[in-house]
């Protein structure tokens, strides 16, 4: 079997999921819209560093038990490509979620979503410089409708106020890191074959590793988080949803169905961020949320027809 092949109708739950790419890549922008709000709700409370420490080692530890066997088994072929596994290890666990951590503690959580919207725009840029890979018209097209989506969500259908968004530290910070988390779903498909699950514990252990100086230093300045049951919740959902559930989804889909046809999905999880705030927050439904979430769906329906795969 291919792996865009369907399983037959008959087949367990779990191996039609795997797959289902759309699906799995609304479940990836689903549970990290979660981890955002949550970044931006412990910001004073546990460090950036030692939050992204926390999250991977956890996550690293939860995965291993299950793990380890087919670690050891494609340890070979990890230490033939070790180069590009520790370049993914870097960009998508040590640096991106660690530099989001540390934007939200200056800026608006507006401000983020509105950069993280951008992150179609960076995957293209680096489709076409690493891979060569153009984008279709219709990618581009559905790009273009599911950030307009994206913003009537997040202006609340007030483009005006667009001309009031000024940039900060935490705007830039959080810019350089979309910017360079563009390149991981490009380099995962120049990854080696092996289990994902090897795939995934690897990356999860290198990179926080290659964290531990960073968050040491950190705590020479910072005090240690409080121990309390927030802060445990957190840290666990974090692990668990945004960390292994979601890369396990997000490296699938991609593989599925490429990065720039994966690239719109970027766009769904200021639409969750705003359902959850709508749901756990109190904020009210308007028409513009509506509307916004129309756009978006249509821009991702558009992005990706099998006819526009590039």
């Amino acid at each position: 079997m291919t792996l865009a092949a369907r399983p037959p109708s008959h087949a367990p739950l779990a191996s039609r999921i795997v797959n289902q790419p759309y699906l799995l890549l609304s479940l990836t922008s689903l549970f990290w819209a979660g981890n955002s709000v949550l970044g931006r709700f412990v910001a004073g409370q546990i460090p950036p560093v030692t939050l992204a420490v926390l999250r991977w080692g956890v996550a690293f530890l939860l995965l291993l038990p299950f793990a380890w066997r087919v670690l050891l088994r494609d340890w070979p072929t990890i230490r033939q490509r070790l180069g590009i596994m520790v370049v993914l290890s870097l960009i998508g666990v040590s640096i991106f979620n660690t530099l989001q951590y540390t934007a939200l503690q200056y800026t608006l959580a507006l401000n983020v979503l509105l950069l993280q919207s951008a992150g179609p725009l960076f995957v293209a840029m680096w489709s076409l410089l690493l891979l060569g890979v153009r984008l279709t018209w219709a990618q581009a097209g559905g790009m273009m409708v599911s950030l307009i989506g994206v913003l009537t969500i997040l202006l609340h259908g007030d483009f005006a106020a667009l001309a009031a968004i000024t940039l900060n530290r935490g705007d830039v910070i959080m810019l350089i890191a979309m910017v360079l988390f563009g390149v991981y779903p490009v380099l995962t498909l120049k990854r080696p074959a092996m289990h994902e699950l090897s795939f995934i514990t690897f990356t999860f252990g290198c990179g926080t590793l290659m964290l531990l100086p960073f968050a040491a230093a950190e705590l020479t300045t910072r005090a240690l988080p409080a121990p309390s049951l927030t802060n445990l919740i957190t840290v666990l959902y974090m692990a668990i949803f945004p960390s292994i559930l979601a890369y396990l989804c997000y490296n699938r889909g991609v593989r599925i169905i490429g990065a720039n046809r994966s690239a719109p999905f970027f766009h769904l999880a200021p639409v969750f961020g705003a359902a959850l705030a709508i749901f756990c927050l109190g904020e009210h439904l308007e028409v513009f949320h509506l509307v916004g979430f129309v756009l978006v769906v249509a821009g991702v329906v558009i992005a990706t027809r099998k006819a526009s795969a590039g």
